[in-house]
């Protein structure tokens, strides 16, 4: 091994000296296999289809190290990564024996770096934001970074921002690259075609919007907005879908009782007709099928709730436009990328969400908006083929 720099040594005084009791692993399954780090939320979609797609076409093993919890499935085996200590590191790597490893995001581990290098393991960094090290690990290196990302075999950036801060912080610029951002695993959820064909026969193409996981804070708002819409659209259809099934019956009796709608209830088997002003669904199975018959969607709780009740991805794969307020909880990082690109539209208040409504009740404007979005959801997929195809030249030469 080559002498430490003083950005190495000083960053080595910082962590402990000796392993800690090692953690109960799963046995290491006979052959090929690959480590792929995911240090945030926004990181795991990403390497986790990553993973499964490498696991079921190359037939590869694949551990994967995120912060949430992923299910395990053939060939993909969830572990926490070590913290960034040699003896830590060496644990891992000498119980798993990775082929290659891969980093996302930017997040730099030094020390796994040294010992990867020395065991000559290769190192790839995906879907590539900006270099940093791991949080609580920050501070004066002296040449620490350069030396770090100049060991990797490519860095594959989400855009010419992200590669150019790549190049500056040490790597070789013939190493990096602008590949784009990792495509998630599809968020299309299923319905049966016979009934999708059935309910949009029965509905004769009426206006329908549907407001997606509705939390009871936002349950008044949605109704005085559907008053308002029913003005400009008086055959228009809201699909409701509350946050909580088990609230459909008695929101069904209170919206009859407080506006004199005709309401259906999909839980007792009745279906929405020419007449139906307002249609109550309770089951989240069934929530393909919505967004394939409404070309508008509200996702619940980010106007008056705690967060999105649902990721917008879904109603994104499937064609239809989006409205949702500016409580994003766990999906922050998947309504930005469609902030970008200008596919959803942020309202504020419910006025707002009454006219952003009244706006995309003209088709071009809905279809503008969900074309936009669409194209969002699937974008990754050209990247991922990218990368795809980086990892197996990697591990080609680890062979």
């Amino acid at each position: 091994m080559m002498p430490r720099s003083l950005g190495m040594t000083l960053y080595m005084l910082r962590q402990p000296r000796e392993a800690q009791a090692s953690p109960k692993r799963p046995p290491r399954p006979p052959g090929r296999l690959l480590w792929m780090i995911a240090p945030t939320d926004a990181a795991m979609p990403g390497i986790v289809f990553l993973a499964r797609r490498l696991a079921e076409e190359d037939g590869v093993s694949v551990v994967v190290s995120a912060p949430g919890s992923i299910a395990a499935r053939d060939g993909v085996i969830p572990d926490t990564a070590p913290p960034d200590s040699q003896p830590e590191v060496g644990a891992f790597l000498d119980h798993w024996k990775p082929e290659v490893i891969v980093f996302s995001e930017g997040e730099l581990r030094p020390a796994l770096i040294e010992l990867a290098v020395a065991r000559k393991i290769p190192l790839l960094m995906v879907d590539g934001h900006h270099p940093r090290f791991p949080r609580g690990h920050e501070g004066w290196f002296p040449g620490l970074m350069r030396s770090s990302l100049a060991h990797f075999y490519h860095v594959a950036a989400v855009d010419e921002a992200a590669a150019r801060a790549f190049r500056k912080g040490g790597a070789a610029l013939s190493r990096v690259s602008v590949a784009g951002r990792l495509e998630e695993e599809s968020a299309a959820l299923p319905c049966l075609e016979t009934e999708r064909a059935a309910f949009a026969r029965a509905l004769a193409a009426r206006p329908i919007w549907f407001a997606v996981g509705l939390p009871e804070a936002e349950e008044a708002a949605v109704i005085e907005v559907h008053r308002e819409a029913l003005r400009l659209a008086h055959r228009l259809l809201l699909i409701v879908a509350p946050l909580e099934p088990a609230r459909a019956k008695e929101l069904v009796a209170r919206i009859e009782a407080d506006t004199g709608w005709v309401v259906a209830l999909r839980g007792r088997d009745q279906e929405p007709d020419q007449e139906t002003e307002v249609y109550m669904v309770d089951s989240p199975a069934e929530y393909g099928l919505w967004y394939r018959l409404a070309p508008i969607t509200f996702i619940g709780g980010t106007l008056f709730g705690t967060g999105a009740s649902r990721n917008p991805q879904e109603a994104a794969a499937l064609g239809s436009a989006i409205l949702h307020g500016a409580r994003h909880g766990a999906h922050a990082a998947v309504f930005a990328r469609l902030g970008i690109a200008r596919a959803t539209r942020l309202v504020a208040s419910a006025q707002d969400l009454s006219d952003a409504l009244g706006d995309l009740l003209a088709p071009d404007r809905t279809a503008r908006l969900a074309q936009a979005a669409w194209a969002v959801a699937s974008e990754g997929a050209e990247v991922t083929e990218r990368i795809t195809d980086l990892i197996r030249s990697a591990m080609d030469g680890a062979a």
